[in-house]
C-alpha cells in the first residue's frame, strides 16, 4: 500500500542515515568497530564514553536494524563486534561463519510495548482480540518491518497470538528500524506503534499505551559476539567490558535487563 508523503520521506531519510551508519569507517585502523542494533544506541553510547574515559581504546558504533547489519557482515563489511536484537540474525551470521562462535553470549533482555503520542487520551487494554484496528481508525501502526526487523517480528508474533494481526496488517507502516517506528509516533504521524520499552522511555514525545503480555512473543534477547574477521585485541577487551559490572548500569538505566 502507499503511505502518506511524510511516511515515505522519513523512510527515505532513514535509509540514507542507515547507509551512512553502516559504511562509516573508524578514524584509525586500530579503533574498535561495533555493529549494534538501533535500540541500543543510548545505552551503548554511554558505555562507550565511560570505557574511553577510563583509558579504553577508541570505539566506534554503527547502529541500524539487526537484519541490515547481519547482511552487511555476510557481505564482508568490517566490524569487530556484533550485537543483534534477536537470536535469528546472530544465527544467520554464525551459520555463515561470520562470528567467533565461542565468544557468543546473551547480553541483554527487553520488553515489547504499544506506544502512542505523549498527549494521546486513548485508553488501551491489550488482551485477546482487542480492537486495535478500530483504535487506529484511518491511521497507521508504526513498527519495524515484520519481515526483517526484530522489533517488527516480535510485534507481529504478539499480534498474531492476540488474534488481531489480520485486521491491522494493511495499516502497518513498515519502518527501517525500531527508531524510525518510534519517530512516526513521536511526530504524531501514527497514532500507535510497537517498540521496545527502552525506546519508549528515551523519547518524551511518546508514552506507553500498554505493555504486551510476555507470553505473546518470544523472549527478547540481545546476543553479542566477536566477528570472525576481527583480529583487534582491543575488541576482546571491550567485549569483556560490556560483560562486566562497569557497563551494567548504563544498560539498566535505559531499561534493559542485563543477562548473566
Amino acid at each position: 500500500m502507499r503511505f502518506p508523503t511524510q511516511f515515505r520521506t522519513v523512510v527515505a531519510a532513514a535509509a540514507l542515515v542507515l547507509g551512512a551508519s553502516i559504511f562509516s569507517a573508524p578514524a584509525f585502523a586500530d579503533d574498535v568497530l561495533v555493529f549494534a542494533a538501533a535500540s541500543l544506541k543510548n545505552a551503548l553510547d554511554d558505555a562507550i564514553a565511560d570505557y574511553q574515559k577510563t583509558g579504553g581504546a577508541k570505539v566506534n558504533a554503527s547502529y541500524a536494524s539487526s537484519s541490515a547489519l547481519a547482511k552487511q557482515l555476510d557481505s564482508g563489511a568490517p566490524a569487530d563486534i556484533f550485537i543483534s536484537a534477536d537470536q535469528d540474525w546472530m544465527n544467520d551470521v554464525q551459520k555463515n561463519d561470520k562470528i567467533q562462535t565461542a565468544t557468543r553470549k546473551d547480553l541483554l533482555g527487553n520488553v515489547l510495548v504499544l506506544i502512542e503520542p505523549a498527549d494521546s487520551t486513548a485508553k488501551v487494554e491489550i488482551k485477546q482480540g482487542f480492537p486495535l484496528a478500530k483504535l487506529l481508525g484511518d491511521g497507521h501502526l508504526a513498527m519495524g518491518d515484520p519481515d526483517a526487523v526484530p522489533a517488527g517480528k516480535y510485534g507481529k508474533a504478539a499480534l498474531q497470538k492476540l488474534g488481531v494481526w489480520d485486521s491491522v496488517e494493511s495499516k502497518v507502516a513498515r519502518a527501517e528500524d525500531v527508531h524510525a517506528a518510534l519517530a512516526f509516533v513521536s511526530r504524531k504521524e501514527a497514532p500507535f506503534g510497537i517498540v521496545y520499552q527502552t525506546d519508549a522511555a528515551a523519547d518524551k514525545g511518546v508514552k506507553v499505551a500498554a505493555p504486551f503480555p510476555a507470553d505473546t512473543y518470544p523472549p527478547i534477547i540481545y546476543p553479542i559476539a566477536l566477528t570472525a574477521s576481527s583480529k583487534n585485541p582491543d575488541a576482546t577487551k571491550f567485549l569483556a567490558y560490556l560483560h562486566s559490572d562497569k557497563a551494567k548500569p548504563f544498560f539498566e538505566k535505559q531499561g534493559f535487563a542485563v543477562l548473566k
